[in-house]
């Protein structure tokens, strides 16, 4: 069936079409389901190569589980992201694809037949709780772009859960935002070892040591869940994931589709369900977490998930991943890429808008601050970081990452590439049109000015950053009018 025809079908009977039989369980055997999810960190685990700094206890999970070294984020900030992740289906397909929209006036409700997987679990029996942090003592980070429950969640640590009864527990890390984190032995910046697409200056420098500083923070939150698990008895029936929403803050980071965006950690570790120390290199989207955690609850996965299971027999390998950006707050963006063997394919829908277009939460910044003063002063002629202010961009733009591991040379142009990049633009193409991107279509005026509203008053403690937002609107707008 095709899947929009599916979509707008809706009904009971949608919901009861069935990918293949579940594992046969029984209510007490069934595996309590640990999400770690920690914010704004990319590949920078010492169990993926890190050497400035060591992550023993991620590293344990690793070593202890399945690695997953080709996992890929469907959209690289964090709204659209957990949208994706909390209902197994790309951002896009269920229009909550533009960051933290449907906040004011305009709400969105999900498509039929599609639901939360939190609501799936509740009505399996399990208790399902959402905590802040390693130690659950608020209600975690939601951020779904979309109408849901109020009492989507049940509490925000299983400690809460009735005797003998299974949960369903999300610790949010925060992971990358967390940059005054205090550990024992801070990264010096003079340790640091930047990409080559950005300028080595002691600004960058710093920021990168207190980014590696939170991933070490992060590490001992991992290892605090972990003994709790232990110490609860919790250990030989839980399966505990662990990933991150999208890839670090930076230039190229967030909010765009290079690797430092989209390419994250994926652990899987259960004792004596998954097998130890494996490392699986096909491509995963992260929204697979979901279809895989049904999975081995014993929850029938339903015909209309995007997400794949990674384990059992209905588990396909994907061929290739896509990933998209949209609007990031006030800043109005579309770009889409796919990834697939060794190549990477990002297509531009707005050329002739810099990389690095007007956007107030990077700006905010001090490494952006830092990169747009090194521009003016001319100091990054010739440097690859120059890229990130020329215009127009590349429509296309195609990278072998074998080769080219930084993504610094853009093949789009080469004869030599044409067959790769006439293949991968029809994949992107041929998913655009058949998940009916919703990214296709312009978001209204109406919709825009209702989220930008409820965003100004959120900053209202700050007239400058309020006055800096409205100017960007403008900017928008005006590019729009232009046709840009």
């Amino acid at each position: 069936m095709d899947r929009r025809v599916f979509l707008k079908a809706g009904g009971a009977g949608a919901l009861t079409m069935l990918l293949g039989a579940a594992p046969p369980v029984k209510a007490q055997t069934r595996p309590n389901i640990v999400w770690i999810i920690a914010e704004d960190m990319s590949c920078h685990f010492s169990y993926q190569g890190e050497t400035t700094i060591q992550t023993p206890n991620v590293d344990r999970l690793a070593r202890e589980g399945v690695v997953f070294d080709g996992a890929y984020i469907t959209c690289p900030v964090c709204s659209p992201s957990r949208s994706a992740l909390i209902t197994g289906m790309y951002q896009t397909t269920i229009g909550a694809h533009n960051h933290r929209s449907f906040r004011g006036k305009i709400k969105h409700d999900l498509p039929a037949p599609v639901r939360t997987i939190p609501e799936y679990f509740k009505e399996a029996g399990y208790y399902v709780c959402n905590g802040a942090n390693a130690s659950a003592t608020g209600p975690g980070k939601t951020d779904y772009n979309f109408t849901y429950p109020e009492d989507l969640y049940d509490g925000t640590d299983y400690d809460g859960r009735a005797p003998g009864q299974p949960f369903f527990m999300q610790f949010q890390l925060h992971g990358g935002k967390n940059r005054n984190a205090k550990v024992e032995q801070p990264v010096s910046p003079d340790a640091v070892t930047l990409p080559p697409y950005y300028p080595d200056d002691p600004v960058m420098r710093k920021d990168w040591a207190e980014y590696l500083n939170s991933v070490l923070n992060v590490d001992r939150e991992v290892g605090e869940i972990m003994a709790r698990l232990e110490a609860d008895g919790m250990k030989e029936n839980t399966l505990v994931f662990f990933i991150t929403d999208h890839g670090i803050s930076h230039a190229r980071g967030k909010q765009f589709l290079y690797e430092e965006g989209t390419h994250i950690p994926f652990i899987v570790w259960g004792p004596g369900r998954i097998p130890a120390g494996e490392v699986r290199s096909e491509f995963v989207a992260h929204i697979d977490l979901a279809a895989t955690s049904l999975y081995f609850a014993g929850i029938p996965l339903t015909e209309y998930l995007e997400s794949r299971p990674l384990f059992g027999p209905e588990a396909r390998p994907r061929e290739y991943v896509v990933s998209a950006r949209d609007r990031c707050d006030e800043t109005v963006e579309r770009i889409r890429s796919v990834r697939k063997g060794r190549f990477t394919y990002i297509r531009n829908f707005f050329p002739e808008r810099p990389h690095l277009q007007p956007n107030a939460y990077k700006d905010a910044k001090t490494i952006i601050v830092r990169l747009r003063e090194l521009h003016g002063e001319g100091k990054l002629a010739g440097h690859p970081a120059e890229r990130l202010f020329i215009t127009p961009r590349p429509t296309e733009e195609l990278y072998d990452r074998a080769a080219d591991p930084w993504e610094l040379k853009n093949l789009a142009d080469d004869p030599a590439h044409r067959e790769t990049l006439a293949e991968l633009r029809d994949i992107l193409e041929t998913w655009i049109a058949e998940t009916n991107d919703k990214g296709q279509t312009p978001e209204s005026e109406a919709a825009y000015d209702a989220d930008m509203a409820v965003y100004l008053e959120g900053q209202m403690k700050s007239q400058d950053y309020v006055q800096i937002v409205k100017g960007n609107i403008a900017q928008m707008k005006a590019w729009a009018a232009e046709g840009k």
